[in-house]
């Protein structure tokens, strides 16, 4: 009677979905920010070390770390693309056409499965129908006549 819980309050399957989606989301973006901050620090980390504390150059190649910054831009790049681009192409829609395609097949072919069964079932029938006909009564089978080459075709009158 007093509970603080309202029905109208409930949240709906659609309005769920949406929300999950929009968390996940904000959580790919808010990974991608993280990913951006990380490449940043350490990329000046980086030239630091290799630039003016010139640390590396015996190991590593001349200006190692120009290298490394540009294949960390790469990766980050590929990180935007496929939260935002990739996203785009492949997101909540995309999976919901794909879903709905995959049903409307799947239905074909439990209705095409139904009605090779059903001939299944009728053929079956049928044959059996026809032998208990033909073992209960066998004065009424149709005789079979053999065709003889020999003899000549009955005139028609």
């Amino acid at each position: 009677m007093f509970s603080k819980t309202n029905k109208n309050d409930r949240i709906d399957a659609d309005q769920r979905e949406q929300y999950d989606y929009a968390r996940k989301r904000i959580k790919q973006k808010k990974g991608l920010m993280r990913h951006f901050i990380i490449f940043l620090v350490g990329s000046i980390l980086l030239l630091i070390v290799d630039l003016i504390l010139k640390k590396g150059h015996e190991v590593l190649l001349k200006d190692w770390s120009i290298w490394v910054v540009l294949l960390w831009i790469f990766l980050l790049l590929i990180h935007v693309f496929n939260v935002f681009v990739m996203n785009k192409f492949m997101g909540k829609e995309w999976e919901n056409q794909q879903l709905e395609k995959l049903k409307k097949q799947q239905e074909t072919r439990i209705a095409q499965l139904k009605k090779q069964a059903v001939q299944e079932v009728t053929v079956d029938e049928v044959k059996s129908a026809r032998k208990t006909e033909a073992l209960t009564n066998p004065s009424q089978t149709p005789e079979v006549k053999k065709n003889n080459p020999n003899q000549l075709p009955p005139e028609q009158r």
